[in-house]
């Protein structure tokens, strides 16, 4: 007994008898791994998560900014401040020109008229002498006559002077005066200028003084007069939180917008969501993962919006309560992050979250900025109005935020309290709406987005086209978790017609009738195999085809039959190998399989449970492992978190998650790249990956679709044994385009084509039956001993294997050259090989043999054939034509697949019957049949029956016909070898 064995057996067998969780418990643990590859995914995504975290830092700088501009636009009015006690302002002296915004120099203090009198150029002499704090000089002073030059000097050069004065000496006591300013008020850089006070009021001062100190002739008369505004309060103050904040607040929030769409909508694109639920993923942890998450990014958001507000001292922030402000920025993001997954279910591409982020951002902006207006909530608004335009969450905050600075306008305001929140706000005249209330409206709208976001998710077709029933919520088997709840296809408001019936073809092929009818008489007896993993009882999947809404009219294309009724067991401890060209269905079946499609026809047992029935697929997402044919990986996740993820989903213990993860990937050789982010893995390494993830949990049916591709062939080999050892105690499906996979690994082979099983059992029975016979391979001696081949000899000895092969069995070399000959022996010489042979060895001297080689036509032949004989089909039913260009450069229209074509239109002399070719027929990429060349050409046989044909009477007119004839086909049966030479 070998001892250090058994610790490893006895650590399979714990692992096999692990109960996984189920219901409430793997609802959590779910919850729990999901919201971990949540938080990694934006810990390694750092720069997103920096800038939902602290946006607003540079928002709120920017309205900051706005703030200090504003103020010091004002700075120079007291109309903002709280005046108690005005100081007066006394003998206000005339200012220099060059203060007057918008002046042009040189400049004058002021102009004067009235110079033809001697007393009043001593006055105006006087006001410039005399004016406080600063004299006046003559050159800062023009004179006129009358007051008529000086208005024709101003129109002429304007924006020279601030004032005029315009003097009249009545009489000797008895001295007139007049004053001329422009009293527009204006503003430059902050500064108001008003012209009243600043050029008006002093010149009138001093006007006045001088003419008082003339008429009573004291040059030192005291003449002091003081100015002094009212004392009043602060006007209400411009709110730029309230003003700019809405638009602002809103960019904030639209950074986690579009990066909660833009994850949504690329784990739907790239089908990792898909993945994650093939293998049971409840829709609920999904949803509520994220929510959670996004829920703690945006209570830091809110929170360090509120504490950046307060450091930038805004009022806004300070005299509002904390907690009434904090509260309005959560539930607002949160909010939009309910209206991120209401949008992400309407949304395929990723590319797409940005461009609708920023559509969302311009709506919300617009309609902000009616909402500063006062629509709708004001009293003459109807209520309908305001209920509406509340669903959308811009809206709501642009409303609040008016509410909370208007609450903050002037110093004597103390904002709004928590306590107060229900109370109309201060300043607010109309009450229509509290903060309270828009809390109410937040919540509710955010169950709204939420709810609508989960039905949409269910009702709009995915990648796949499924979707559930527009009513499913209805039905009570949805809520309980039993009844059918079956999916359905197509567009919600999709034109269709009925499918077609699934048209009954029975095979051509014993093995496959053979097979349906066992899997019939199961069906019909109600009988349980024990040894069966997989029954498929006539499954049929077609295709409804495309939809057109035109103006007025609806447009289909006809259906596409993809899978035509399928009838096959797959064995437990046994390995199904679906073989099959492209378009044969492969995919399609194991689609339906999963889940992932609706089957149009039929149904599948998978250890019992119906993939047609919801609780019964439930049941089996959690006994199956998929591999699908794409790599579905996060790039930014590690080997070993992708299978601690999917572990945790298929419901294992969450106590044996890491050893079989690390059992997992040390099976696929990456233990050394197990902490590497898959984004950096090779191909070959990321297809082992996803084979590690498809076996994780010990599923009872594990689907391989192409699990090898991109694989080196010393990993092939290694991945060909892991899934050797899987075998045991499981059924495996494995899809591939390696016939020498396929050879090795299956147990049973089943080839599909155009929708239909083809042929089915061992690959030594495919080859026996469908291969072109036995493969002989004769050596000559020239090539055993390495010794220079004689011309002469080795013709002879060539000559003579070909001679005996021709007279014995009829055939012909296939591939021929100097070192050996390769014959094709068909089967209906089976009966005559052990006689020749024994002869052909008693002659191996005679004709220079080494070596001898029999064997079996490959597996990649008998896929060929099956495939071609599947587009043989088709064509005939489809009565597909191609065209022949002969030799001649004539061209000739015959079926797809003829082998024998005569050529009407060629009868002649010499050959009174017409003249025919032999087709060479290939297949391309697609599978499709194709000409690869013709025989030349030869006379019809006189033993060959014709059918009539309406072609012209001679070859010089088919070669003279602008288009196509149609040729005639010759039955193959009716032409011998003979014929041909």
């Amino acid at each position: 007994m070998n001892i250090s064995s058994l610790p490893v057996a006895v650590k399979q067998t714990t692992d096999r008898d692990m109960n996984p969780q189920r219901g409430v418990p793997l609802f959590l643990q779910q919850y729990k791994a999901l919201f971990k590859k949540n938080f990694l995914l934006s810990w390694r995504q750092r720069r997103s998560t920096f800038m939902q975290l602290f946006s607003s830092i540079f928002f709120i700088f920017l309205i900051f900014c706005i703030e200090k501009a504003i103020n010091a636009r004002f700075s120079t009015s007291t109309a903002y401040e709280n005046v108690f006690d005005p100081q007066p302002l006394l003998s206000l002296p005339i200012p220099p020109c060059e203060q007057k915004v918008f002046t042009k120099l040189p400049c004058f203090d002021f102009v004067w008229s009235g110079n033809g009198s001697s007393k009043v150029e001593s006055i105006v002499n006087n006001i410039m002498a005399n004016n406080p704090g600063r004299p006046i000089p003559k050159k800062k002073v023009k004179s006129f006559r009358t007051s008529d030059e000086v208005d024709k000097w101003l129109f002429s050069d304007p924006m020279r002077c601030p004032g005029a004065l315009h003097f009249i000496e009545r009489n000797s006591t008895v001295v007139s005066y007049g004053i001329q300013t422009n009293s527009t008020p204006v503003a430059n850089r902050g500064h108001f200028e008003d012209p009243t006070f600043k050029f008006q009021i002093p010149l009138q001062i001093a006007a006045e003084r001088e003419i008082a100190r003339s008429l009573i002739g004291d040059p030192n008369f005291s003449w002091v007069v003081g100015l002094k505004e009212f004392a009043h309060p602060a006007v209400e103050l411009f709110s730029t939180v309230g003003t700019v904040g809405p638009t602002f607040f809103l960019a904030i929030s639209m950074f986690s917008f579009v990066f909660q769409i833009s994850s949504l909508v690329t784990e739907k694109e790239l089908k990792l969501r898909q993945a994650m639920t093939m293998m049971g993923l409840y829709d609920s942890a999904y949803w509520f993962s994220w929510l959670t998450w996004e829920g703690i990014i945006i209570l830091l958001s809110s929170l360090f919006m509120v504490l950046f507000g307060m450091m930038f001292q805004f009022d806004f922030f300070l005299h509002n309560s904390f907690a009434v402000v904090f509260l309005l920025f959560f539930l607002f993001q949160l909010n939009m992050i309910s209206f991120a997954f209401m949008l992400s279910t309407f949304i395929s591409k990723s590319s797409s979250s940005t461009t609708v982020g920023f559509s969302i951002f311009i709506v919300g902006f617009l309609t902000q900025l009616v909402t500063a207006f006062g629509f709708p909530y004001s009293d003459n608004i109807s209520n309908t109005y305001r209920i509406i335009w509340s669903l959308f969450p811009p809206n709501l905050l642009a409303q609040a935020l008016q509410l909370l600075a208007d609450a903050t306008s002037t110093p004597q305001d103390d904002g709004i309290s928590w306590r107060r929140r229900a109370q109309c706000a201060p300043n607010d005249e109309e009450c229509i709406i509290t903060i309270n209330d828009i809390y109410i409206w937040l919540v509710a709208t955010f169950f709204i987005w939420f709810i609508l976001a989960v039905y949409f998710d269910n009702i709009i077709p995915n990648s796949s086209g499924v979707r559930k029933s527009v009513f499913y919520f209805l039905k009570p088997g949805y809520w309980i978790g039993r009844g059918d709840n079956k999916v359905e296809e197509g567009g919600i408001c999709s034109c269709t017609n009925s499918i077609p019936p699934v048209e009954h073809i029975t095979p051509d092929d014993e093995d496959v009738l053979e097979e349906e009818n066992i899997v019939k008489q199961q069906t019909a007896e109600g009988l349980v195999d024990e040894n069966v993993a997989v029954q498929i009882r006539g499954l049929a999947k077609i295709y409804p085809g495309t939809t057109q809404v035109g103006c007025c009219r609806c447009k289909r294309t006809s259906p596409y039959h993809a899978i035509k009724g399928l009838w096959v067991n797959f064995a437990k401890n046994q390995l199904f190998c679906l073989l099959g060209p492209n378009g044969a269905g492969k995919t399609t079946a194991i689609n339906c399989l999963t889940g992932i499609t609706p089957v149009t026809h039929g149904d599948a047992l998978i250890y019992g449970y119906s993939i047609r029935s919801s609780t019964g697929m439930s049941n089996i997402r959690k006994m199956i492992g998929v591999c699908p044919q794409f790599d579905i990986l996060w790039d930014v996740l590690s080997g070993e978190e992708h299978l601690h993820l999917f572990a945790s989903i298929k419901g294992l213990p969450p106590a044996s998650i890491k050893s079989v993860a690390e059992k997992s990937l040390a099976e696929v050789k990456l233990s050394e790249a197990a902490t590497i982010r898959a984004g950096s893995y090779s191909g070959g390494m990321k297809r082992r990956l996803s084979v590690a993830i498809a076996l994780i949990g010990d599923p009872k049916l594990v689907i391989l679709d192409e699990p090898t591709t991109g694989m080196d062939p010393i990993t092939r080999r290694h991945v060909w044994d892991i899934i050797e050892d899987a075998k045991k105690g499981r059924a495996i499906i494995l899809t591939t385009h390696s016939m020498e996979e396929a050879d090795i690994l299956s147990d049973r082979i089943g080839i599909m084509a155009k929708g239909r099983l083809r042929c089915i059992g061992t690959s030594i029975r495919l080859k026996s039956r469908f291969g072109t016979g036995f493969i002989a391979n004769i050596s000559f001696s020239g090539s055993a001993n390495g010794t220079s081949y004689n011309g002469d000899g080795d013709k002879y000895h060539h000559d003579a294997v070909k001679q005996f092969f021709k007279y014995h069995l009829d055939i012909v070399p296939k591939e021929e050259n100097k070192a050996f000959l390769t014959f094709v022996i068909p089967h209906d010489k089976e009966g005559l090989l052990t006689s020749f042979f024994a002869e052909l060895q008693d002659k191996e001297r005679e004709f220079g043999i080494a070596d001898i080689q029999l064997g079996l036509t490959t597996l990649e032949e008998v896929f060929l054939n099956i495939a071609k004989q599947a587009e043989l089909e088709t064509a005939a039913a489809e009565g597909t034509f191609v065209t022949l260009t002969l030799t001649s450069g004539a061209s000739v229209q015959i079926p797809v697949g003829a082998r024998f074509v005569g050529i009407p239109g060629t009868e002649s002399t010499e050959n009174p019957r017409g003249i025919m070719v032999e087709v060479y027929w290939d297949q391309d990429d697609s599978g499709s049949l194709c000409i690869s060349g013709h025989s030349p050409e030869i006379q019809i046989p006189p033993n060959i029956q014709l059918m009539d044909s309406s072609a012209p009477n001679s070859y010089r007119n088919i070669r003279s016909r602008t288009g196509p004839v149609h040729g005639i086909v010759i039955d193959p049966s009716q032409i011998n070898n003979a014929d041909l030479e």
